[in-house]
């Protein structure tokens, strides 16, 4: 079991959203399929930058016209602008993964992207000060 502790100073919705984004990651990891796989780590990805959005965005950082996450991340959070870049290159084809386009991507770009989604998701964690505590309840 996962316990989160974190700055009271974060928002309730981020830690929601950092919860569906360790959800979706449980999930992707039992798929068997690759566009399966890819899609839900990235929507888990997309999770975890929405909670930095909603624990450090402010109204003054939203734009009157659409734009996306990723985009919006690396104006509010620099430091992860390169994880935005990465995630938002790979758009195209979880879309395409999401359409049902079977040879949207390779098993092992899924298994990347899965690997990858984990190693953000605990960076947004440790930006956030979100800390998961792993509780032996065994003992």
């Amino acid at each position: 079991m996962t316990v989160l502790t974190y700055d009271r100073r974060t928002a309730p919705t981020a830690l929601r959203l950092l919860a569906g984004s360790r959800a979706a990651l449980r999930e992707s990891e039992r798929f068997e399929g690759a566009a399966e796989r890819y899609a839900t780590a990235h929507l888990a990805a997309l999770r975890a930058a929405a909670a930095v959005l909603a624990a450090r965005a402010r109204p003054s950082d939203v734009r009157r016209r659409p734009t996306s996450a990723w985009v919006l991340l690396t104006s509010v959070a620099p430091e992860l602008g390169e994880w935005a870049g990465y995630f938002a290159a790979g758009a195209e084809k979880r879309a395409a993964a999401l359409a049902g386009l079977r040879t949207a991507v390779t098993a092992r770009e899924a298994d990347d992207l899965v690997r990858d989604a984990h190693t953000f998701l605990a960076l947004v964690e440790t930006t956030l000060g979100v800390l998961p505590d792993t509780l032996d309840r065994a003992g």
